[in-house]
């Protein structure tokens, strides 16, 4: 899994959203939007994605160094869920690529696109993007133009044959 915080402007200012991504569906698992990006936000996004998921052992998180993903606090959450923790580089965006492909995506396709009175408008237009067009309808090359919920459904359903 991957993670990263984006921020959406709204007319009343900032919200920031935290996402928790499978990298073997590109399914967005975990999200959450709050008004300030401290750490029980990105607690919030995993805890998601820890329910959503069945998680194997050894489970690994990547996220960059920010200040939230490298906290103590943080990280007693990861080690409570049995996830193993990884961060990439200093100052190389590339180590998370995928969370930053996401962000890009939200904002081109949604975000920008929109302008946000409230936190409220945008926390529900957002999460119906991600929960309907994202992860149900959104086409992505490297699935070989399946969806997220596409390649999850064909996996849970070879492990049930197996």
């Amino acid at each position: 899994m991957v993670g990263d915080i984006t921020y959406i402007p709204t007319w009343e200012g900032w919200l920031y959203l935290a996402t928790v991504i499978d990298c073997a569906t590109r399914k967005v698992v975990g999200w959450a939007m709050d008004d300030n990006y401290r750490v029980p936000l990105i607690t919030s996004a995993i805890r998601m994605a820890a329910r959503n998921l069945s998680l194997p052992d050894g489970a690994v998180f990547h996220s960059d160094r920010g200040s939230n993903y490298t906290s103590a606090e943080f990280a007693a959450v990861l080690e409570q869920l049995g996830i193993r923790q990884s961060v990439g580089r200093t100052g190389i965006c590339f180590d998370n690529a995928l969370a930053e492909s996401f962000n890009a995506a939200v904002k081109v396709e949604r975000v920008n696109r929109t302008a946000y009175p409230t936190r409220k408008k945008a926390r529900n237009d957002v999460a119906r993007y991600i929960e309907v067009r994202y992860n149900r309808q959104r086409l992505h090359s490297g699935l070989g133009y399946r969806t997220p919920r596409e390649v999850l459904s064909e996996h849970q359903n070879s492990q049930a044959a197996a």
